[in-house]
């Protein structure tokens, strides 16, 4: 689930944030034969483990520390590229660490005792988590920090981590995009053709190493980190996709978790590893765009672009209509709209500046559409390198159907009642399809009673990219696990952002190792204001 989590949270100042783009799903047909998953491989994962922890972590400064705020850490933790093969390739993960300050927000005289170190993943897959460390400096995040050395890495293929690629990144960008709701059976022979394509570049720039980037090796590889850092127990905040690996880690290795927070959670139900998860997603983003359009409405003192959800999506069509016959700047299509208002879907926080360039570009005035949805050509290596990643392990994961029919018929018929992002959702994981390597069969994540520690997952009822009813089925395998919903409200990621209550308990779990009882609720947080109407030209 391709997302920066944390993004309300940590503010753009802060964390590198990946533009939403959709999940995965599941078999719906037969693919390549799968590979059993397991606990097979738990020989070569514990020698990793110990000659991790026998090495440690040589924290120093970060080739980028001139730029960056605090007092960050860099290091290296080496990690077989294939488990059954420990002595074999290793991939050098990137970790970064601010140690924690001791520091007491609220006490200056008040030294507060270290609890160890908090690994954060902010999911994708293909997301860094390098400058997670730095949320430290954030009000909401101070008391963690006292307590927690905070962790970031680069997962493998990610950034710093042994890159991986499946194009050449100067051809990753495509500027005026079309973005067609109701594609024609010409448009949809093209987008397959540029799966396959894809998927083929996939296989020949990362040649035999393709099949070890999966979610399994992801909760493998979590595991030597924590030995690397000393830590005997692990304590670890994923988000959105990594609530789906650190469930699976959870599963894996329970006698060494500590504390888990799941934000955002996935379904980790084998079954929708990741074809249904898809579909599933594609139909929450239409509920999700209603949520955004009648806001606009709200509003239309301010924006007027109609007093209603249905006006607000005509004048949003308009504009499609607009950059199909001339693009904005030669930049920006229907392609590159669409994905600047998927990332709304994804975090009410960008709700003004969203409508405002619209309501603008309908006035004549396109610079903050361009600025807002424009590709940045100086990121697209990073871009590249995200997809590729998220590519390789969502297709690595599970099977997928292999007849383009089977993806046809069940989202030609999604698309009737959800159509703002079922066909873009198909686009970015059709190269599953075709994908040129073995399948892992998904793990049965799942707990005993007494197995796993007591465990927090954090959920917004409306969430979109991760659908509530995955953090439910998340809640119900992971025994003794406590949820957190966030009522009413849709941003994919909630740790840390403004709800005072939803950080209650996160700060309660972290430091002091209390939850409610089973579940609990909080009010959702309050709406964005619109921007301020700008004057002139």
């Amino acid at each position: 689930m391709r997302a920066a989590a944390l993004r309300s949270a940590a503010g753009a100042l802060l964390l590198t944030a990946l533009s939403g783009v959709p999940a995965g799903g599941v078999p719906g047909a037969p693919g390549l034969p799968v590979a059993v998953p397991g606990r097979s491989l738990a020989p070569g994962v514990a020698l990793a483990a110990a000659r991790a922890a026998a090495r440690g972590v040589d924290f120093g400064n970060c080739s980028d520390a001139q730029d960056l705020p605090g007092s960050m850490q860099c290091g290296t933790v080496a990690v077989p590229l294939d488990y059954a093969r420990p002595n074999g390739k290793q991939v050098n993960l990137t970790v970064s660490r601010v140690p924690a300050t001791h520091r007491d927000p609220h006490n200056s005289k008040h030294r507060v005792p270290r609890q160890g170190a908090l690994v954060f993943n902010p999911g994708g897959p293909g997301g860094s988590g390098l400058y997670f460390p730095l949320i430290g400096l954030l009000p909401e995040w101070k008391r963690i920090g006292a307590a927690y050395d905070l962790v970031g890495y680069d997962p493998r293929g990610v950034g710093r981590s042994a890159p991986l690629s499946c194009q050449d990144p100067k051809r990753f960008f495509k500027d005026a995009s079309p973005a067609p709701v109701h594609p024609s059976e010409s448009y949809k022979r093209e987008r397959v053709a540029q799966a396959k394509a894809y998927a083929q570049g996939c296989a020949k720039r990362a040649g035999s190493a393709l099949r070890h980037y999966n979610s399994l090796n992801n909760a493998r590889d979590l595991d030597v980190l924590r030995a690397a850092l000393g830590e005997e127990r692990l304590t670890f905040m994923g988000a959105s996709y990594g609530t789906y690996f650190g469930a699976l880690y959870a599963t894996l290795f329970p006698s060494h978790v500590r504390r888990m927070v799941f934000d955002a959670a996935v379904n980790p139900d084998p079954a929708q590893i990741w074809y249904r998860n898809n579909l599933d997603q594609s139909a929450a983003f239409e509920s999700r765009w209603t949520d955004f359009r009648e806001w606009i409405a709200e509003h239309d003192d301010v924006y007027g672009l109609g007093g209603t959800a249905e006006a607000v999506l005509t004048s949003y069509e308009r504009a499609r209509a607009r950059l199909a016959a001339e693009p904005a700047g030669g930049k920006v299509g229907p392609g590159q709209l669409q994905g600047a208002f998927l990332q709304a879907g994804y975090y009410d926080d960008y709700w003004p500046a969203r409508a405002q360039a619209l309501s603008e570009y309908l006035k004549g005035d396109p610079r903050q559409l361009i600025a807002q949805a424009g590709p940045v050509r100086e990121a697209a290596a990073e871009a590249e390198n995200a997809t590729a990643v998220y590519t390789a392990v969502e297709c690595n994961d599970a099977s997928w159907p292999t007849d383009w029919k089977v993806w046809d018929r069940d989202n030609t018929r999604l698309a009737r009642v959800a159509p703002f992002e079922t066909w873009d959702n198909v686009w970015a994981n059709l190269p599953c399809a075709y994908w040129p390597t073995a399948r892992q069969q998904p793990l049965d994540v799942r707990t005993a009673p007494g197995e796993l520690a007591p465990t927090l997952i954090l959920a917004a009822e409306r969430d979109a990219a991760a659908p509530y009813a995955g953090a439910l089925e998340m809640h119900r395998r992971l025994t003794g696990s406590v949820l957190v919903t966030e009522r009413d409200s849709g941003t994919h990621g909630i740790a840390g952002g403004p709800n005072a209550c939803v950080n209650g308990h996160l700060d309660a779990y972290l430091l002091e190792g209390r939850l409610p009882v089973r579940r609990a609720a909080c009010a959702p947080h309050p709406a964005p204001k619109p921007s301020a109407p700008r004057q002139g030209r």
